[in-house]
């Protein structure tokens, strides 16, 4: 009797089959603490508290435009490099400030100065935004009043009002 002579353990496929769960495992774990290392969520801001006691005057303002009748139409090309704001006739300031905030991400936000047109539109410049849902604000040159709204960057456009 001749016994058959055995293979080595790394040639057999049973220790490598179990051997590939707890592996998987291992690499994705890996993969995660990549990912919450490199990446930055933005959800919790800084200053939680400081913004929580400002509510109260953003809610004045939004009070104001609806006291004054303030209605507007922002919109936008279809490159998204330039914004055209449309005031109704009850509120035109000199100049107008125009916030596009994304939801999660603070470096995607922009901020512009909109001058106004002799026909009471307002036009100006801006980056393109990522393809997302944003937040649409616009106040008065003065901080007197605000309107705010959301925004899908596949629409072109956006009505604001109190």
């Amino acid at each position: 009797m001749n016994p058959t002579p055995s293979r080595p353990w790394y040639r057999e496929p049973w220790p490598w089959l179990l051997m590939a769960g707890p592996a998987s495992v291992v690499l994705a774990g890996i993969a995660t603490t990549v990912l919450a290392v490199t990446s930055f969520d933005g959800l919790v801001a800084d200053d939680y508290y400081k913004q929580g006691l400002t509510i109260n005057r953003v809610i004045a303002r939004e009070e104001r435009a609806k006291a004054l009748g303030v209605e507007a139409a922002v919109l936008f090309n279809p490159e998204r490099t330039r914004v055209r704001v449309i005031l109704g006739e009850h509120a035109r300031p000199a100049i107008l400030k125009l916030a596009l905030v994304h939801p999660t991400r603070p470096d995607a936000d922009q901020s512009i100065t909109l001058p106004a047109a002799a026909d009471g539109t307002y036009e100006g410049a801006i980056k393109p935004p990522r393809a997302a849902s944003m937040r649409v604000r616009i106040e008065d040159g003065d901080g007197g009043w605000r309107l705010a709204g959301s925004w899908s960057t596949r629409e072109d456009g956006v009505r604001l009002t109190p």
